[in-house]
């Protein structure tokens, strides 16, 4: 297959799968007036192990390109997964096992989005998601970082380049160096290892929650972000990435959320609303996955969350997803703040 209109599995960008070459183009057609420019070329998936630091990638679902900056070793809780029943009775009809879900342990990674590709994705997947609180008395105040994304080892689609600096981001080359002796040429800095070693408290990701509903899999991964003092009282904050995945065919469009949020101090919230951060996403088979994250505060250290989204289909009938419920725990006992920072 060499035609150089030949849409890859990320339709943002078109390769030619006899050379393994990738060019940019963001959209099934050349835009006009534009060349086509090799980028890199793709190299064979990691069936074991894990991607090292420096690994440049192409987003399977997403399409951006990016480079890998360290390993998280999660848990996956998987409710799609059953577990043996443990006697021969079946199931009552309709019926939502309420199981202990096991986890498993799996490989996600920190990364750098490459700035170019992000007004592409700004649509569909947050690019300011990684979120931590702000280093001074005022508890509402968050900072982003921009261009911060946790991928999956599936999510990852592996090439290598020529270039010394592939990858346009303000952070990569105080993050990264060039050495052409290493496979993949680029290296850790000290200043990585810093960072990674001063803010991990706030970047850790330990749990995966997942749960597929009627071909729409809805994945969510929670953070603890720290401890704040407001009016005589402690103030935990959290927060949660999510991504929505269309596995079927059929068009759907988010509607509606419905969030249930228990706190350890015996509080029991209801959350209902339009859409999800301001938008009600179309998930379609050419464009399958929206993700984005959010932020919820508990005056106790543990609590909680689950719901449903509301999903319209082209016929106007509707069903509900259903949220995986995680735990928000504060990890308070383990993890010392980052030096520095002040919860």
């Amino acid at each position: 297959m060499s035609d150089l209109n030949t849409a890859s599995c990320c339709s943002q960008y078109l390769v030619d799968y006899n050379s393994l070459k990738m060019w940019p183009v963001f959209g099934r057609n050349r835009p006009e007036g534009k060349v086509l420019e090799t980028v890199g070329v793709f190299e064979a998936l990691k069936q074991h192990g894990k991607y090292g630091t420096g690994q440049l990638f192409l987003h399977s679902v997403f399409g951006y390109r990016g480079i890998v900056l360290f390993p998280w070793h999660a848990r996956i809780y998987d409710r799609d997964i059953i577990p043996p029943m443990s006697d021969s009775k079946p199931e009552p009809p309709g019926s939502h096992r309420s199981k202990e879900v096991k986890g498993k342990t799996h490989t996600y990674y920190q990364v750098l989005i490459d700035t170019r590709d992000c007004p592409h994705i700004s649509q569909r997947s947050q690019t300011e998601a990684v979120t931590f609180l702000a280093n001074h008395d005022d508890s509402r105040a968050l900072y982003a970082i921009p261009g911060l994304d946790y991928v999956s080892h599936e999510d990852i689609l592996p090439y290598n380049s020529t270039e010394q600096v592939p990858i346009q981001h303000e952070l990569f080359e105080r993050f990264l160096m060039f050495n052409p002796d290493k496979t993949p040429p680029f290296s850790a800095r000290d200043t990585l290892k810093a960072w990674q070693e001063k803010n991990h408290p706030w970047l850790e990701l330990s749990d995966v929650h997942r749960e597929t509903t009627e071909n729409i899999r809805v994945t969510v991964i929670p953070f603890y972000m720290g401890m704040r003092d407001a009016q005589n009282s402690h103030v935990y904050w959290w927060r949660y990435c999510i991504r929505l995945e269309n596995m079927g065919s059929e068009v759907v469009q988010l509607r509606e959320r419905h969030w249930r949020i228990f706190s350890l101090s015996g509080t029991l919230e209801t959350v209902r609303g339009r859409g999800v951060v301001g938008r009600e996403p179309v998930l379609s088979k050419e464009q399958p996955a929206f993700q984005y994250s959010s932020h919820v505060s508990l005056q106790a250290p543990s609590g909680h969350m689950w719901g449903t989204f509301r999903i319209e289909r082209t016929d106007g009938s509707h069903f509900d997803v259903r949220i995986p419920p995680f735990s928000l725990e504060s990890n308070k006992d383990d993890k010392a703040p980052p030096a520095g920072y002040t919860f």
